[in-house]
């Protein structure tokens, strides 16, 4: 059966392979990037390829996130119904550390954005009869300093990618346990894979791109995971495994909710 389906961050990487075997397999799907040549590109790129004409494309550059807001509102006034939800858009290097708010560009683009995009695209996937969200953690996760998250402390790029990616496995967890009907999972794609991301930070790889794909492919289409809303796949592993302890402790996922709102009701309200 079709799904509409929208993966940010898809013009490269993992993010395109992911939308490329989906369309492939005559689903419904959106792109997004921060390039508006890059996004039509990769669009006329993949219904090439898959002879697929269900192929669109949104622009927004997550490092800002009053455009994030923005970009659900389009999502919310074209897309009716949104079957699976991939947040896949990340940063790790990048030549600025902080965005124009004085937040690390880490937890803007990999926790900040994904939290925003997901909680106002709540509705439009409540519409799909099975709706899922797969939100790309890391094998690399760390315990969260507030004032990092507030900005208020340097961290260095590894801590601020760490703590970003555990910021938002904590927060997947706590949305399934709120929203009952969304089906709602953690995955790492797996370790060094060979994306631009990867090339940028390390040089070298592990294992092929496709892995990743192949993973966020079965999550967001496969019915073997209905009931595994509020877990965390680890495809270093190739299977459900426990994320870092403090994606279970209710006290300080509340204290990064209660952070989050705080800082995003000052920069979007």
């Amino acid at each position: 059966m079709s799904k509409t389906i929208l993966i940010t961050g898809s013009t490269d990487g993992i993010g395109k392979l992911t939308a490329l075997k989906l369309a492939e397999n005559g689903h419904q799907v959106y792109i997004h990037g921060r390039n508006e040549n890059k996004v039509s590109n990769v669009i006329e790129e993949i219904k090439s390829a898959t002879k697929n004409q269900k192929v669109f494309g949104f622009i927004a550059n997550f490092s800002d996130l009053k455009q994030v807001l923005n970009l659900s509102f389009k999502i919310k006034n074209e897309i009716d119904q949104l079957d699976v939800l991939i947040n896949n858009a990340g940063v790790f290097k990048s030549a600025t550390q902080k965005n124009d708010d004085g937040l690390d560009l880490r937890f803007v683009v990999n926790y900040f954005a994904p939290y925003i995009l997901t909680q106002e695209l709540t509705p439009t996937l409540n519409k799909s009869d099975s709706p899922r969200i797969i939100s790309l953690s890391s094998a690399a996760q760390s315990e969260v300093s507030l004032t990092a998250l507030k900005g208020n402390t340097d961290l260095t790029t590894q801590e601020a990618y760490a703590q970003s990616k555990l910021a938002l496995t904590m927060w997947s967890f706590n949305y399934a346990k709120i929203h009952k009907n969304i089906n709602s999972i953690a995955v790492n794609p797996g370790s060094l894979l060979n994306t631009k991301m990867v090339k940028e930070a390390y040089g070298n790889h592990w294992s092929s791109a496709d892995k990743g794909a192949d993973i966020l492919y079965d999550l967001a289409t496969s019915e073997k995971f209905n009931d595994k809303s509020g877990s965390y796949f680890d495809n270093d592993r190739g299977d459900f495994n426990n994320a870092h302890p403090d994606a279970y402790n209710e006290e300080k996922i509340n204290s990064l909710l209660s952070a989050t709102e705080t800082i995003l009701e000052k920069l979007i309200s």
